[in-house]
């Protein structure tokens, strides 16, 4: 019998329960995952870039913990409204009153809204993606960043009960199966993370060498160069 490896040690970043839900599915077999210290107040998330978000709370936790830490953070693009939401993407309703109980519900209804007061009704008029960006910081100051990417366009009403964020409202192109229209919210989570920006990016940082050499292997889980998924 071989020899089972240690998994690599690191700390989620992130304080957002539905993200944290994700992360621990698609690092599943390939790293030790340690949870966010409750006692680690939020990171204000001023900066102007995906990459600098990330950063902010990766090098919070890794601060507080002297652990390697993971943090991502995503935006969604949409070609009819160029420069509302990308960094802003989780802030984009702030402006309305019910934001701040339900700011999933409130972010979805104003980019309807939006996209209706601009007449937008086709798939290309509708265009949109999405972009998460990884990060992990390592005590020497060094880090890995990655990005991931999946393209796709608006549905005209929610659909679909799973996931969270935009996840009832976006339709990845191409979908899971020819001809598929079903928005993130109609998938399982194995379909969603095949198809995710989240999901490329993680499957990016789980087969990258670079990652696994500040742990001293080549390879995640003896020469595995992807996790189960």
């Amino acid at each position: 019998m071989g020899v089972e490896r240690a998994l690599p040690t690191l700390v989620c970043a992130s304080a957002n329960p539905d993200k944290v839900h994700e992360i621990e599915q698609l690092l599943d077999g390939v790293v030790h995952l340690l949870p966010r210290p409750a006692e680690i107040p939020d990171v204000v998330e001023d900066a102007d870039t995906l990459v600098g978000n990330a950063r902010l709370k990766a090098m919070a936790i890794l601060q507080a913990t002297g652990l390697p830490a993971v943090a991502d953070d995503t935006g969604m693009f949409v070609d009819a409204l160029p420069g509302e939401l990308g960094v802003r993407t989780a802030r984009y309703a702030d402006d309305r009153p019910d934001h701040a109980e339900t700011p999933y519900a409130a972010n979805r209804a104003k980019l309807l809204d939006a996209l209706r007061a601009k007449n937008c009704v086709s798939d290309v008029e509708r265009a949109a993606h999405f972009v998460t960006v990884v990060i992990v910081c390592f005590p020497d100051g060094s880090e890995l960043i990655v990005e991931g990417r999946c393209d796709g366009h608006i549905a005209m009403v929610e659909r679909g009960s799973r996931g969270f964020g935009f996840d009832p409202l976006f339709v990845p192109n191409p979908g899971a199966f020819d001809d598929d229209e079903r928005t993130f919210a109609e998938m399982s989570d194995d379909e969603k993370n095949e198809l995710s920006h989240r999901g490329r990016a993680f499957r990016t940082l789980a087969s990258h060498p670079l990652f696994f050499r500040h742990f001293g292997v080549s390879l995640p889980l003896g020469g595995r160069e992807t996790p189960k998924w």
